[in-house]
């Protein structure tokens, strides 16, 4: 379990930019024509150790599980919501569904802690760690074992998409007040009171809202002494599906997946992620024990990970929209990341991340459809002539 937490310890390779800058600059006007389209094939380049990126078999694997602290009436929704939008997806009838037939992507969901079983389908994974995290009001929202077990359940689903050939891996939410604890993750992790985070870029705050943030001040204050590692963090304040996906973006990146993050949620998660695979201590850690207490969660200053040979995390990443939560962008800021899109999308299970994956491919698309021009034009010009100069009837 361990070695399949720490460290993204797959290379960059570098090696393959200069060829990719070298075809963009030969076919554009200017070396930023194309603005982040170009950027995108770059990173994208990094990833798969060509010149000629590609993104042919997108994965959607979309983690549902409800939280305690539903309970105290946080959500505009019931907590039964997630099982029925669950369900709703394993029917093909939710607008992930459609955005999945639209770009041909395979996609599963998993239950890591449903408050309630659904029926079973051919994309339903179970991998049910509990029946709803506990209410982190009044106690830790997880035990060790469970967060580790959740973790478990993203790295398998990681290894499933990598098993199928998968190039691309995305993953998606579900789970009724998980913006709730989101929130209390990221006050944590940035030292920023919850109705601070409330407040960023609104005028006023409704009373709801500061109700919500005096109770998220609440739960921190009563775990304050145990937050002292992203692992705890997660542990006390966290979601299963949380778990879910930390665990699958560290080993999504070991195993060289290009990843694309979704909303707030799964920011926040990848942000945990970026921060457990990346402790300065972690090379000598020796037991689970030892590991839940490990690490501080300040900002990363580096672009590479302590062991000095391996990339961040979030290089392994596109973020794929700014979603409509106001602290998402902050959260974005923090992580030094640029989204694809800012489309104010307010739901999860992996739709924005979903909208993005036709620009990755039409990317893709543009550098090779022209680079296959350049490279008919190089060899024309070896034969002693210029393809514009031949008649219109060869081409």
């Amino acid at each position: 379990m361990i070695e399949k937490l720490f460290c993204a310890n797959q290379e960059l390779h570098e090696e393959v930019v200069n060829a990719v800058l070298q075809k963009q600059y030969q076919f554009n006007d200017s070396e930023d024509s194309l603005g982040r389209f170009a950027d995108i094939v770059v990173k994208l380049a990094t990833h798969q150790q060509t010149d000629t990126p590609q993104v042919t078999k997108p994965w959607v694997s979309v983690f549902a599980a409800d939280h305690g602290v539903a309970e105290e009436g946080v959500s505009d929704f019931p907590q039964e919501m997630t099982a029925q939008w669950s369900e709703s997806i394993c029917k093909g009838e939710a607008s992930i569904n459609a955005l999945a037939q639209y770009s041909k992507l395979d996609i599963e969901v998993i239950d890591v802690g449903l408050a309630s079983d659904i029926s079973s389908h051919a994309i339903l994974e179970v991998a049910k760690v509990g029946q709803a995290t506990q209410n982190f009001v009044k106690r830790p929202a997880m035990t060790q074992e469970q967060m580790l077990q959740a973790m478990e359940a993203g790295i398998a689903a990681v290894e499933r998409a990598k098993d199928s050939g998968v190039d691309l891996f995305i993953a998606g939410e579900l789970g009724v007040a998980n913006t709730t604890s989101a929130i209390a993750m990221v006050s944590v992790l940035s030292g920023k009171a919850p109705i601070e985070l409330m407040a960023m870029g609104r005028s006023r705050v409704l009373r709801r809202e500061r109700d919500k943030a005096e109770l998220i001040e609440r739960a921190i204050e009563l775990h304050k002494e145990h937050l002292n590692s992203p692992l705890r963090i997660m542990q006390h304040l966290g979601g299963f599906e949380t778990a879910a996906l930390c665990g699958a973006y560290i080993r999504a990146a070991q195993l060289g997946m290009t990843i694309v993050v979704d909303g707030f949620m799964s920011t926040v998660a990848a942000w945990l992620a970026d921060l457990v695979s990346r402790n300065d201590q972690l090379l000598h850690c020796k037991s689970v024990d030892m590991m839940m207490d490990l690490g501080q969660f300040s900002v990363p200053e580096t672009l590479f990970c302590i062991c000095g040979t391996c990339p961040r995390l979030v290089e392994w990443c596109f973020f794929s929209h700014q979603s409509s939560v106001n602290v998402h962008e902050w959260v974005l800021e923090i992580l030094a990341v640029d989204p694809l899109m800012k489309f104010e999308i307010k739901t999860g299970q992996a739709f924005g991340a979903a909208m993005a994956v036709p620009l990755l491919q039409q990317a893709c698309f543009v550098h090779s459809y022209l680079a296959k021009f350049d490279s008919e034009e190089e060899e024309s010009s070896k034969r002693g002539y210029e393809l514009h100069d031949q008649p219109p009837f060869i081409h």
